[in-house]
């Protein structure tokens, strides 16, 4: 991984970027306002506190991984459970870190000051259902069309060439969550697109394993379904990568990586 030095940008002139000392001004490659980010993921970090906390019990495993990293050019490629439950999940923890937390969200003080440089990759038919998904999405989704399915059915379509210029874009400022199953069903194949992004932007690439979240939540991952239930969240050492790694090479790396190879009785 090469050294990229993080973007800034802000709605301010360049010559006064310096005198917002407080970043109210600030603003990421899309033009959306970070100060605007960080309200929205405090007040849902607050309001969904207590899934992960009371209802539920969550265990977070591997933070270390996470303690020195830059930041910027951070992908995190995780399976999949549930449309939000995971990814906000994600957030609270990347906020906890910044505060110094090791593999814990008690006390929830990190939600005061959050982390606004991160963002997940998000279908963008998912993200425009509902006014609540509306509001999520500009917490950071990076939205894309995606090529293979769309409302719940296989689906053959042109790939969508914005979304790795997006996900560039987004790499350069801050920390990625993506998903490379595009998909909540266990097992299902990782996506060629997740190894050409790797191997095209070489970032750093951190896998994460989850578990316990398609039990407690619906699929969305708003409602509960089941509670008291122990949600699992495990960041390993970064993946690695050699340049002379294949996309099919890669592919396979982060298959094992996150656990999602097939066994036998579902071949």
């Amino acid at each position: 991984m090469n050294y990229i030095k993080p973007t800034k940008f802000s709605y301010l002139p360049s010559f006064l970027m310096p005198l917002d000392v407080l970043g109210l001004f600030e603003c990421d490659p899309f033009g959306n306002s970070l100060l605007l980010r960080r309200m929205i993921i405090g007040i849902v970090g607050w309001l969904t506190y207590s899934r992960y906390t009371i209802v539920n019990r969550i265990q977070i495993e591997g933070t270390e991984h996470l303690e020195n990293l830059p930041v910027n050019n951070v992908l995190f490629l995780s399976n999949h459970q549930t449309y939000f439950a995971d990814v906000i999940a994600f957030f609270q923890i990347f906020c906890a870190v910044k505060w110094g937390f090791k593999n814990t969200l008690l006390p929830p003080m990190y939600l005061l000051g959050p982390r606004a440089r991160q963002y997940y990759v998000a279908a963008a038919e998912t993200m425009n259902k509902g006014l609540l998904p509306r509001i999520l999405s500009q917490a950071g989704a990076l939205t894309i069309e995606r090529s293979w399915r769309a409302d719940g059915r296989d689906v053959k379509r042109e790939v969508d060439t914005s979304a790795t210029d997006k996900i560039a874009q987004a790499l350069a400022h801050g920390w990625v969550v993506s998903f490379p199953q595009g998909t909540t069903k266990s097992y299902a194949p990782v996506r060629k697109g997740t190894g050409h992004l790797v191997k095209n932007l070489d970032p750093i690439v951190i896998p994460v394993v989850i578990n316990g979240f398609r039990r407690a939540f619906d699929k969305k991952g708003l409602r509960f379904k089941k509670r008291n239930t122990l949600l699992t969240v495990r960041f390993k050492a970064p993946l690695q990568i050699s340049p002379d790694d294949t996309v099919d090479d890669i592919v396979a790396k982060v298959r094992h990586a996150i656990e999602q190879d097939a066994p036998e009785w579902v071949k």
